[in-house]
């Protein structure tokens, strides 16, 4: 049988075309044919590296990059026809640029394999995405810089278990997201570093007995490194997995801050509104605006989760090297790279387009005696344990709940009651803007130091 009867570009040893189910079954080209470029970049470098070190002529390798240009163009201009047949995005341009140059295009795949061909295209690929999904979380981190930096010293309540527990200010609730996403940034740097590792020179998982030159490829493509063992190279998806791990921590962050926006617009807070752009209406309840972006992020989180279980389950069972089972890997990893961008990018836009209710935040905070910590600071100042302390604010809470009044709404006589320590100075720490400015220290939320901490953030966003 031969190859062209199979129609497979390895079909010399086989006797017998593949069935027409199972050829559609193992083919990945449906989905693995967005790596087109990385596949040409590479090959260019391959056949680039092939003529410096002497396997093919100069003619050859020209005659080769050209071909593969004239590929690329096809492609991008829509009129190349993929074929189930030819399997892999491989396989497609093999074909294609041997139809297009002769039999010079099939001297391009001399000492490489699949293997280590597809291992650097998707490094490739993921490098230049974790590129643009950093812009968009850093567009991210300017936008919330901007919004902490407008509400510096609006006062809002901060919550514990979901109940009113400290007053803090909206600009330093702001910059905690803002913090999330920094370390966010510094996983995806990281991860970048290992992703950027070549393993192209590694053939099928053994090396070639061609004297290529690995480090030439390398420079050529921009890797920080080269692969150093063969067996690894063309197996390793851990730069994959710990890419996924980066985009579910990031989906996470922007899951809880989705579920905040999804809180503070309802009409039970009142805290903020998202612009119209970013929401929905009703079908049947013309009065709804409803918060689809935040909603619609904080599902799809899920599915990004989903895909970092895919990817341990499919490399928990494999040997070494190279197995069929990791063609399974690009269509998890596709989808979390397009979902934690887009997502990061949704919010990104709608960042600029949150208002703030300063009153709503305020009245808030106003309720669920927030600053009964500073009362209880108050009194161990005055020197009472703060055990003691504790048990005298308690007290005086269930009073003032009592009475429907908040603690500093309470007179003097009624606070002395519980403690003749209390003095008229105990008003200074019982109003928002008093117990907000005693927070005076590095992380905390007086506006002093929310304001710091911009200044900071503003640096940090340059390095």
């Amino acid at each position: 049988m031969t190859e062209s009867s199979t129609n497979q570009l390895w079909g010399g040893r086989f006797e017998q075309p593949v069935d027409a189910f199972v050829q559609e079954f193992t083919a990945s080209v449906q989905f693995d044919q967005r790596m087109y470029a990385y596949d040409i970049q590479g090959s260019i470098a391959h056949a680039t590296m092939l003529a410096r070190v002497g396997v093919l002529s100069e003619e050859e390798s020209q005659a080769i990059i050209q071909g593969l240009e004239r590929v690329r163009e096809e492609i991008e201009a829509g009129k190349f026809e993929w074929s189930i047949e030819l399997e892999d995005v491989h396989m497609n341009i093999e074909r294609r640029l041997t139809d297009l140059i002769g039999d010079v295009g099939k001297k391009l795949h001399t000492g490489r394999s699949r293997n280590d061909q597809v291992a650097t295209d998707i490094r490739l690929f993921l490098r230049d995405h974790i590129d643009a999904i950093l812009s968009e979380l850093e567009r991210l981190i300017y936008g919330l810089i901007d919004l902490a930096e407008k509400e510096a010293e609006t006062v809002m309540p901060g919550f514990t278990h979901l109940q009113t527990a400290q007053p803090v200010t909206f600009g330093h609730h702001m910059m905690a997201w803002v913090e999330m996403l920094f370390r966010d940034r510094d996983r995806l740097r990281d991860c970048r570093r290992r992703v950027n590792v070549m393993p192209l020179g590694s053939a099928a998982l053994a090396g070639t007995t061609y004297p290529i030159d690995r480090h030439l490829t390398a420079e050529l493509l921009g890797f920080e490194a080269v692969a150093e063992n063969s067996l690894d190279a063309v197996s390793d998806r851990d730069f994959a997995i710990e890419f996924c791990a980066c985009a579910s921590l990031i989906m996470t962050h922007l899951s809880r801050f989705s579920e905040e926006l999804v809180l503070w617009c309802s009409q039970q807070f009142g805290f903020v509104a998202i612009g119209d752009a970013f929401c929905t209406g009703s079908s049947i309840m013309p009065q709804k605006k409803n918060p689809d972006v935040p909603e619609l992020v904080r599902g799809k989180t899920g599915r990004v989760n989903g895909n970092l279980m895919a990817l341990l389950t499919l490399m928990k069972g494999q040997p070494l090297a190279y197995n069929k089972d990791n063609q399974e890997d690009k269509e998890p990893l596709f989808d979390s790279i397009d979902t934690v961008r887009g997502s990061l990018k949704a919010f990104a836009d709608m960042a600029p387009v949150i208002t703030v209710n300063r009153e709503n935040m305020r009245a808030a905070a106003c309720k669920g005696f927030a600053t009964a910590t500073d009362l209880a600071d108050y009194l161990v100042r005055k020197g009472i344990p703060f055990r003691d302390a504790h048990e005298v604010v308690g007290k005086a809470v269930a009073h003032a709940e009592n009475q429907a009044k908040d603690l500093a709404e309470l007179s003097l006589d009624e606070l002395q009651k519980f403690s003749p320590a209390i003095k008229e100075d105990v008003y200074d720490v019982l109003m928002l803007e008093g117990a907000l400015a005693a927070r005076d220290h590095l992380g905390g939320t007086a506006p002093l130091q929310v304001r710091a901490a911009i200044a900071r953030a503003r640096s940090r966003i340059e390095s």
